[in-house]
């Protein structure tokens, strides 16, 4: 299987499992391009072997079906298999993220998500995801993670129309305008999910 379609697997039934579905699904060029920034990642701990890949590729899948469950706990186990193998890869610490966070663990989940981020700064869903489990808790770091996300990614709309929620939240209304205008002209379409007080703004 497709590093990319494993990928796509996960994060479609991670995202279910625990009622983040918004954050946490990779827009489709995020998912094009997560093979070449794993090809990209540096070297890990652990020699780097067709053997070690397949293994990884193969507990990744198991924690997968293992989230799908509910089985939090043999889903955790498996990610740290992988990371055994891989200490840098970013999808078993992503994996971890989403376990802590439905879990009821926040500060084991943003490490993990952090840990993702080390290796690939600019990886959206764990971006996303992160942001989303700081949103009350540290507004201004979720702002700035959704920021990243958006400079990843200028086309991605949801990440602007998120962003402009926040900061809206915040009180920062003249940045909110701006995160809704650019979504609305990266895609028009986007105009009826603007809050109300802004569109006529924005459409301009």
């Amino acid at each position: 299987m497709k590093r990319t379609r494993l990928w796509a697997g996960l994060a479609v039934t991670a995202a279910v499992a625990t009622g983040v579905t918004f954050w946490a699904l990779p827009s489709p060029s995020t998912v094009r391009s997560e093979s070449k920034a794993a090809s990209m990642r540096s070297e890990s701990k652990a020699p780097s072997t067709p053997q070690n890949g397949n293994q990884a590729n193969t507990l990744l899948r198991s924690a997968l079906e293992s989230m799908a469950k509910q089985d939090t706990l043999g889903a955790a186990r498996d990610y740290r298999r992988v990371l055994e193998l891989d200490p840098k890869n970013k999808f078993a610490w992503y994996g971890l993220g989403l376990v802590g966070q439905q879990t009821g663990n926040p500060a084991d989940a943003v490490a993990a998500y952090e840990k993702a981020l080390e290796t690939d700064p600019s990886f959206m869903s764990a971006l996303y995801s992160e942001a989303n489990l700081l949103r009350l808790s540290d507004p201004d770091r979720a702002i700035k993670l959704l920021k990243r996300a958006a400079a990843a990614d200028p086309k991605a709309t949801s990440v602007q129309l998120q962003l402009g929620s926040l900061l809206v939240e915040q009180h920062r209304k003249g940045e909110a305008e701006d995160a809704f205008r650019h979504a609305v002209a990266v895609d028009r379409r986007v105009l009826s999910q603007v809050p109300e007080e802004f569109r006529e703004s924005v459409s301009r």
